[in-house]
């Protein structure tokens, strides 16, 4: 048998602090049905996504209201806003964890680079970062999405390509920091590679603020993708996303305002729900917060 007087493992010990925080487990929750909706969009609605059906529109032309067969509504082209609603959640899903993903990797690289090796090497990749932060995300995304042709993995990638820096500049912070502790110099005194230093005792200390930095980036890839989507420059129609659904339909904001309010409101709860899991990891995952519980 087990000693129960056996110290928790740290993963499991984080695990088990993260689950007694209310807000955490409320983030998870809305996460595990949005992703639950996206797999199962198929069995959970008859429609398909792009489907026009005849009695999608009022006698005048006008969406239907919410009700009937049409839990949410329809469309102004008849369509069902659920059944666009879900598949949607499948875009802004894998955008999100594809781009964030690439934007991580590449800030991670970048960042423990820099602030292992530091001197003219640390020099240029941070002014190079430093000259990315300089230009507006949003607009810089935007530049990028017009001179490729919109798609799915385009606007996953320009999302990368102006999400990394924050991630690079705090990555490269902590690493500096960490250079310079004396395990690491005991490392170096014994001998050690590069390659041993950075993989056995950098990246293990840098893993929580990864792991931090990771979901609460997710939130702010599918704000950029629903806005990048909603400018026309995003994922295009008839692929749903929650971007173009709300572009497609704002002229009937005053007439039919479920139209824009149910899209709006999974982007809203998308996002709040990895910024609520992301809080609650930087502090279970911070060792000056242990015991605070």
């Amino acid at each position: 048998m087990v000693d129960a007087s056996l110290p928790e493992t740290a993963p499991r010990s984080a695990w088990s602090r993260l689950l007694r925080r209310k807000l955490a487990l409320l983030g998870l929750f809305l996460i595990a049905v949005t992703v639950l909706g996206a797999l199962l969009a198929p069995y959970l609605t008859k429609f398909r996504p792009d489907e026009q059906l005849f009695d999608g529109l009022t006698l005048e032309g006008a969406p239907l209201p919410p009700g009937g067969d049409f839990l949410l509504g329809t469309d102004l082209l008849g369509r069902d806003l659920l059944t666009r609603i879900l598949y949607g959640a499948r875009t802004s899903l894998v955008i999100g964890v594809a781009a964030n993903g690439l934007a991580l990797i590449i800030g991670t690289l970048v960042g423990v680079t820099a602030g292992y090796f530091r001197g003219w090497i640390g020099s240029v990749l941070m002014r190079f970062t430093d000259l990315m932060m300089a230009f507006p995300a949003l607009l810089l995304a935007i530049c990028l999405a017009a001179i490729f042709q919109p798609s799915l993995w385009i606007v996953a990638l320009v999302i990368a390509l102006v999400n990394w820096v924050q991630t690079a500049r705090v990555i490269y912070t902590e690493t500096t920091s960490l250079a310079e502790r004396e395990f690491i110099a005991a490392e170096r005194a014994i001998g050690a590679g590069h390659g041993r230093i950075l993989f056995l005792h950098i990246l293990p200390h840098l893993m929580p603020m990864i792991i931090v930095w990771g979901t609460l980036g997710i939130s702010t890839t599918v704000l950029l993708e629903a806005t990048l989507s909603y400018l026309g420059i995003g994922v295009q129609p008839p692929t749903p996303s929650w971007g173009n659904i709300i572009f497609e339909n704002q002229t009937y904001f005053q007439a039919a305002p479920w139209l824009v309010f149910f899209p709006g409101i999974a982007i809203l709860l998308l996002a709040l729900s990895f910024n609520l899991v992301g809080d609650a990891l930087r502090d279970v995952l911070d060792p000056t917060q242990r015991g605070r519980d």
